[in-house]
């Protein structure tokens, strides 16, 4: 299903390419090249065949792991400076993933402690100040807790910088430095999503029968969570995490846009700017491919922790 899912998403993108206004050739003439000049740097880049064809031939360069060339690097004089899209890409998947990793290293414990905790003392006042605060982070868009982020902890106070520019030269600790805005912006972001769902299935878990039978026998209530709740819980937490790890790589666009942070996003952004197909092709497919990726590895934990579902009758 994985796989049919990746293949269908890969005519939407395709399609989605064909159905965009503008046409390179034209944008890289000038208004002033005529249509032969226009029709045949069309030809040489190959956009002059059927789409079924040139669909066919992408498929098929990508199930042999090649991306295409990038448009970008091709003039109206003639000079071909292209590169390969997997050359442009691959720098860009490092900096989003390391982004990424930074802001679920601290979100997913987060999330679990503070969902685990609010489930355990349930109604009470820690309980619906976590709610509140929450909530209230959820109904933020990205780029406004971004640019609060940035007003407080780098205009006013000047802790954080407001830029994540990093290169393949930046050191360890540097990198970590100039990404902590746009990790603590995605945490912010997350934490919200993944604390609620934890809180809720455990607090659906609590009301079950084994649990009544594990308080009865004398358990703690840290014992009833950890050893009793938790376990059970796995599935619906690990879709949830899934999810939110899904859209740290896929969803990071607009804080890489905002910190102008050089990952993925931010090279898709600029590759729609000039419509540079295959490089917008290429990161809309890796983008495709994370989401169905982990989404497989949150069902299949989804089955692994559930012994109903790993030996079925």
């Amino acid at each position: 299903m994985g796989v049919a899912t990746l293949f269908a998403v890969s005519i939407i993108i395709f399609s989605s390419m064909e159905l965009l206004p503008g046409d390179f050739g034209q944008a890289i003439l000038g208004q002033a090249a005529t249509e032969d000049t226009v029709a045949a740097f069309r030809r040489e880049l190959g956009l002059d065949q059927p789409a079924i064809v040139r669909y066919g031939q992408w498929l098929t360069a990508v199930l042999q792991g090649d991306l295409g060339t990038s448009f970008s690097g091709r003039n109206a004089s003639g000079v071909d400076r292209s590169r390969e899209v997997v050359d442009l890409v691959a720098p860009r998947l490092r900096n989003t993933l390391f982004l990424a990793s930074m802001a679920a290293l601290f979100a997913i414990p987060l999330s679990l402690v503070l969902g685990i905790s609010t489930a355990l003392y349930r109604n009470s006042v820690y309980d619906r100040s976590i709610s509140m605060t929450t909530l209230t982070a959820i109904s933020f868009p990205e780029f406004f807790v971004a640019y609060i982020l940035i007003l407080f902890l780098s205009s006013l106070s000047s802790v954080f910088p407001s830029l994540a520019n990093v290169d393949a030269d930046t050191q360890f600790g540097e990198r970590v430095y100039r990404v902590a805005l746009p990790a603590l912006t995605l945490t912010l972001v997350i934490v919200a999503h993944m604390m609620r769902m934890t809180r809720a299935a455990i607090i659906n878990l609590l009301a079950s029968p084994y649990i009544q039978m594990a308080r009865l026998s004398g358990a703690s209530p840290t014992e009833v969570i950890l050893k009793h709740a938790l376990p059970n819980a796995w599935a619906p937490i690990a879709t949830v995490i899934a999810f939110n790890l899904a859209y740290l790589v896929v969803g990071v666009v607009v804080v890489e846009v905002v910190f102008v942070y050089p990952g993925i996003g931010q090279l898709m952004v600029d590759a729609v700017a000039r419509r540079d197909i295959p490089v917008v092709q290429g990161c809309a497919l890796i983008f495709a491919m994370t989401y169905i990726l982990l989404n497989l590895i949150a069902d299949i934990i989804g089955i692994v922790t559930n012994p109903r579902l790993l030996y079925p009758k």
